[in-house]
């Protein structure tokens, strides 16, 4: 039996010492491997390098002003280097926090509101937490609207058209001239709308090159670009319906590539912030976070136009699709591409033929657009100054530091107006304002604790 015993009793051992070092190696801390910071008086960003996705918590003091971020399981990595003081940022200090934790304090020239955020490894770079400051000065300013509203401006782009027929119908119809159809219907809607405005990147018949398109809408600073195109399928298949499709995650990855490739000898901007003088981390980080905003606002109205589709055709597809055609592919412009029907179906091809179709189709979409504008205002437009009477809010003074007037009679009621980003929740929301989750939900008659990214919440008076 002995000589059974010994082999049986070293395997033990074996995996005993097998799984105390993966237990070992899976308790070892990460590391917050470097730190940069850009920004001025007004506004910063803190990025910050990690070997792994940490846990942590955030959380503000006064007098002095500071804001301190909590790693569980944390330690700083052998090259960090604190940044220099810059804008609202005196300096970085770091200690130990209990046992294994890491506490990081940022001195601050003034108080702010943070927002915090953790990215995914991508274009070559790994797991990252981003940390956005705002004086508070800064951030009420942000919110006002100017004396003259603005209208929202809706790019709409038909598909295909001049040489680029796109696709025909069994019957003979070309794609090219139904989608120019229903966008000029659009385009009239959308006129028509208070708060609104619509261009188009083709009135008639002729070529636009696809990344043109996009472009066009950039130029103009256009809030949202929609693509309309008819579908179609080899040898006039069976497949019908309506689709709405956004950017896929590699159309996204493969755009940033070729954005930083232009960004070394262009002047190029992306959300109204220059690449060309940024070094090339942080544009690629720059670039990053502004096509991520795009390609959540681009899912939220693919959502509200497919809502809006349900009642005009049976859906090819029940959900928003992801794609990574050219058109798609704005860094800093939703986007979306409605496919109206399918063309190559014969059923399809007869509506798509019918004025009384294509006006049904343009009103659904319209609507759609309508209803993402509604929830998701941007911020100087006629919808934001509706959506603030509707919620009985009251918008700061432009350039007016509420913090030192809070007697004055003319502030009284005044409210914060927050926009949602994605991943936070309504509980860290009321924490960062330092109200409850419960006078939020009341101020936004809200039923659930869920908020959506992008929406605009009314936060009362502390």
């Amino acid at each position: 039996m002995r000589g059974v015993r010994r082999p049986v009793l070293r395997l033990f051992i074996a995996l005993a010492m097998l799984l105390a070092a993966n237990a070992a190696w899976a308790a070892a801390p990460a590391r917050v491997q470097s730190m940069r910071v850009s920004g001025d008086a007004h506004r910063m960003r803190a990025v910050f390098e990690l070997s792994a996705p940490l846990q942590y918590k955030l959380f503000q003091l006064s007098g002095p002003d500071r804001v301190v971020l909590d790693f569980s399981r944390a330690q700083l990595g052998r090259d960090f280097q604190a940044p220099d003081a810059l804008g609202l940022l005196e300096d970085v200090r770091s200690g130990h926090h209990g046992r294994h934790g890491l506490r990081v304090v940022l001195d601050l020239k003034a108080g702010v509101q943070p927002k915090s955020f953790l990215l995914d490894p991508s274009q070559g770079h790994g797991y990252r937490l981003v940390l956005d400051l705002e004086s508070r000065t800064a951030s009420h300013a942000s919110v006002t609207l100017p004396s003259g509203e603005r209208k929202v401006l809706v790019a709409i782009d038909a598909g295909h058209g001049g040489k680029d027929t796109g696709a025909r119908g069994p019957h003979g119809l070309d794609e090219k001239t139904v989608t120019l159809a229903i966008a000029k219907r659009l385009a009239a809607l959308i006129d028509r709308q208070p708060g609104m405005k619509a261009m188009l990147t083709r009135t008639g018949d002729y070529y636009v090159p696809l990344e043109k398109r996009f472009e066009i809408a950039r130029e103009h600073k256009a809030d949202l670009f929609v693509s309309i195109h008819a579908n179609s399928c080899p040898h006039h298949c069976d497949a019908r319906g309506a689709s709405v499709w956004v950017l896929s995650t590699h159309g996204k990855e493969s755009e940033a590539e070729r954005w930083m490739a232009r960004s070394e000898n262009a002047s190029e901007w992306v959300g109204g912030v220059p690449l060309n003088n940024k070094s090339h981390t942080l544009a690629a980080v720059l670039l990053d976070l502004s096509q991520g905003a795009s390609m959540q606002a681009s899912k939220q109205v693919g959502h509200d136009v497919l809502g809006a589709l349900k009642g005009i055709i049976p859906l090819y597809k029940a959900s928003v699709q992801h794609a990574n055609f050219v058109v798609l592919r704005s860094p800093d412009v939703p986007s979306i591409l409605v496919e109206t029907a399918f063309i190559s179906n014969r059923r399809d091809e007869r509506l798509l033929r019918s004025p009384r179709y294509r006006a049904k189709m343009a009103q659904a979409i319209m609507t759609g657009v309508r209803r993402y504008f509604e929830t998701t205002p941007p911020q100087g437009t006629w919808f934001a100054a509706q959506w603030a009477r509707k919620h009985g809010v009251k918008l700061a003074v432009r350039g007016h530091d509420r913090s030192a007037g809070k007697g004055n009679s003319a502030d009284a009621g005044v409210q914060d107006l927050h926009r949602v980003s994605s991943g936070e929740t309504l509980s860290g929301i009321a924490h960062q304002y330092g109200v409850s989750v419960s006078a939020i939900k009341s101020a936004n008659n809200l039923d659930g604790s869920m908020v959506r990214a992008g929406s605009m919440l009314a936060i009362p008076p502390g």
